[in-house]
């Protein structure tokens, strides 16, 4: 059976990941090869902290998609992968990967998926997570602080900077290319029952 593609898309701190959880738990582990977009960003060359503060990575460049790309395909014919691991402090893969087995639902999670076309295309059903600014804000804060040892300074300068703009410019237009859209993600129950149903619909097809 051809695997089924589905990608969750949507806006830093949008409640993303709830959904693509949900939607593991209800589907199950073993049926799912899960994918994360932010496996695939490229290595940052910087060799001051005044060059870190200049790139870009909430634009589509500063994602390899030509990889990510090759990696679907490859789990669509039902083939194996190497899922590149990145180090968020040094801002660049590591030598090690995570092998990833095609299965029947090939999960993939991202804020710019919608925004590449070639991406848009191998995916069977494309979802979109819809959340308030404040809300997404306050949620960036906490992780990056929590889990990336950030200054609420710095969230704030690339926030105000490169996060809002490239949101503006990129994330939030490509909502118009999604199948369904989930208002407040993983809060909206009714919506995620509804995108279960439509998975298991896939399936059976």
């Amino acid at each position: 059976m051809r695997p089924v593609a589905l990608g969750v898309a949507g806006g830093t701190g949008s409640g993303k990941t709830t959904v693509a959880q949900a939607i593991l738990r209800a589907v199950g582990a073993g049926r799912i090869a899960s994918l994360a977009q932010d496996s695939y960003y490229k290595d940052v060359q910087w060799s001051s902290d005044e060059e870190l503060l200049r790139h870009n990575f909430d634009h589509p460049e500063a994602v390899d998609s030509d990889l990510l790309v090759s990696h679907l395909l490859a789990l669509k014919a039902g083939g194996a992968v190497e899922v590149p691991i990145y180090d968020f402090v040094a801002h660049i893969r590591t030598e090690r990967s995570e092998r990833v087995e095609s299965r029947p639902v090939i999960l993939l999670e991202g804020i710019l998926l919608l925004a590449e076309p070639r991406i848009r295309e191998l995916l069977d059903f494309k979802i979109y997570v819809d959340t308030a600014a404040d809300v997404r804000l306050i949620r960036r804060l906490r992780r990056d602080m929590n889990e990336r040892g950030r200054s609420l300074e710095d969230i704030l300068r690339q926030y105000g900077t490169t996060v809002r703009p490239m949101h503006e410019e990129f994330v939030e237009p490509s909502k118009r290319w999604a199948d369904v859209i989930v208002p407040e993600g993983g809060e909206n129950r009714v919506a995620l029952e509804m995108v279960i149903a439509r998975i298991e619909q896939l399936l059976n097809e």
